[in-house]
């Protein structure tokens, strides 16, 4: 956006027609003894140049993970963002209002929402979809509070594959409601454990979460189970990769009710783990409960094709009684970008990008799995994440690694415990080479190597 700079003429003249004689009148309404009497405590200020010299100074601090062999992932991953994506959401017309209320001065924002809820149904395969949320957690969150209000229920259950920062979101999100939370194991597959869950199915559990590809990688079956939870009255919510659905069965076609995912994937760049921006969609007869805001086209009084907010559910905007969340913003610009890479790519192009991490993903796989001491912790299929076993402590190997210049993955005795001391989610997209997962081999030996050395000693 343009830069102005007010001169002292302006200001002058802004003051007059104020009808004040100086800036200090301005804050006359604030009360004598609540108003500063010295100079704020800060450093004098730099020139230009000197500026830009501090920030360089700060920023080589960082190491971001364009400069290293990158094979992280756990909901956050390095795709490639085509040119044309940073060009286009860069343009001034997408630096708009914070909500666009006023449906006249507001086409562009809301014609581009528009084109992103029918991407998110046409991923999904659902009917509705609402204007995009803050991220994938929140989404999980607003999607436990819909089908507890649907049901009139009050627990959910969510396997333990499940992302545990999304389970801890929600966790923190719904503790106001007095919903409970219960956890479903996962079998040696790294798959939910279907007879566990049916066992647990009863006429007090509101939802189903269902994570797929889920946080160990590994491709769930919802279908297994999707007539047990329909059939006790619960709700089944699907959390996916909108990439994966390319080339997987669509929720809509395993009966989910609500449908929830991250939006990172799709021409956003990873930022250090944010901003994010989550994808909401859901059946008909949930409409009025989903949450956000559902844009819709129609036309104008000259018959010319215009859009507007037809659903708004928080209190902002509807009585108060009859609000079903507090959330309201939409990730705008993080969906306009969704929007775009979308489009770019088209069904094609898509399919060809899933096929591709899921190819790589899988030849990395096999090379981890012929080095001497590592293998791979689940036997269920995977998409472009898996788990490895290692030898020894995978945080050492991380570390071991990152010396090497290759971030190798995430640790999971964090989320997990000591059982989980030795594994480390590994996750490969378009962007990893042949020459990557060369590195990451022969870093992974040397972590082991360096390892067994005491005890050789």
């Amino acid at each position: 956006m343009p830069y102005t700079y007010h001169s002292k003429e302006d200001r002058a003249a802004m003051l007059r027609l104020l009808g004040f004689d100086s800036e200090d009148r301005l804050f006359d309404a604030i009360p004598e003894g609540l108003r500063l009497d010295q100079p704020l405590p800060i450093e004098n200020g730099r020139s230009e140049p000197e500026t830009l010299r501090l920030f360089k100074r700060l920023a080589v601090k960082n190491h971001g993970a364009h400069g290293l062999v990158n094979f992280l992932g756990g909901g956050i991953y390095d795709h490639v963002v085509p040119s044309v994506v940073n060009n286009l959401a860069s343009r001034p017309e997408f630096a708009t209002a914070y909500t666009p209320y006023q449906p006249e001065v507001s086409q562009g924002t809301l014609g581009v929402i528009f084109e992103f809820q029918t991407h998110i149904s046409r991923l999904t395969g659902m009917p509705i979809a609402n204007a995009s949320m803050y991220d994938a957690a929140s989404a999980m969150a607003e999607s436990a509070l819909m089908a507890a209000k649907a049901t009139g229920r009050k627990t959910i259950l969510m396997p333990d594959s499940v992302n545990p920062r999304y389970r801890r979101v929600v966790e923190r999100y719904v503790s106001g409601q007095n919903l409970l939370i219960e956890a479903i194991p996962a079998t040696a597959s790294g798959q939910i454990d279907a007879g566990a869950l049916s066992a647990r199915l009863g006429d007090d559990i509101a939802g189903v979460v269902v994570q797929t590809p889920n946080y160990f990688g590994v491709l769930e079956e919802p279908w297994a189970f999707s007539d047990p939870v329909r059939e006790s009255g619960a709700m089944l919510i699907a959390c996916v990769c909108p990439i994966s659905l390319a080339i997987f069965r669509p929720p809509s076609e395993y009966g989910a009710d609500i449908v929830i995912g991250e939006g990172q994937s799709l021409g956003n760049p990873m930022s250090f783990g944010g901003p994010l921006v989550g994808f909401m969609a859901c059946s008909q007869k949930l409409i009025r409960q989903m949450p956000g805001r559902i844009v819709s086209r129609t036309k104008d009084v000259d018959g010319h094709t215009a859009f507007v907010l037809t659903l708004q559910t928080r209190e902002q905007h509807i009585r108060r009684a009859k609000a079903t969340s507090n959330i309201c913003t939409n990730q705008g610009l993080l969906a306009t970008r969704a929007t775009i890479y979308l489009s770019l790519l088209g069904e094609h192009g898509l399919t060809e990008l899933a096929r591709l991490c899921h190819d790589k993903a899988h030849r990395l796989a096999e090379r981890i799995a012929a080095c001497d001491g590592y293998g791979i912790r689940f036997g269920g299929p995977f998409f472009k994440e898996f788990v490895v076993e290692c030898p020894t402590d995978a945080v050492a190997v991380v570390k071991r690694a990152r010396e090497l210049g290759v971030l190798a993955g995430i640790p999971l005795e964090k989320y997990y415990g000591e059982t989980s001391r030795r594994d480390l989610l590994v996750a490969v997209t378009e962007n990893n080479s042949d020459e990557d997962f060369e590195l990451l081999c022969d870093a992974l030996c040397k972590a082991r190597d360096a390892e067994r050395e005491p005890s050789n000693a």
